[in-house]
């Protein structure tokens, strides 16, 4: 993974993780329990400032978690 040139906008620090979350869409998608939208975060390591990013999401991706549900 590449390394960003992150400064966090909140206390100004430079140190960060990053992480993933997932989440569900429409209608069918919640009863299914399918997490079809994929963001990725930036956290600030001293405050905990977080950003939220949007990534692209694999079909296989969702498939998998649909069948280890």
């Amino acid at each position: 993974m590449n390394k960003l040139n992150y400064q966090c906008p909140k206390c100004g620090n430079t140190q960060y993780e990053v992480g993933e979350i997932r989440t569900t869409g429409g209608m069918l998608s919640k009863i299914f329990d399918v997490q079809n939208k994929k963001f990725t975060t930036v956290t600030c390591k001293k405050c905990s400032y977080t950003e939220i990013y949007k990534a692209d999401s694999s079909m296989l991706g969702n498939v998998f978690d649909f069948f280890t549900r």
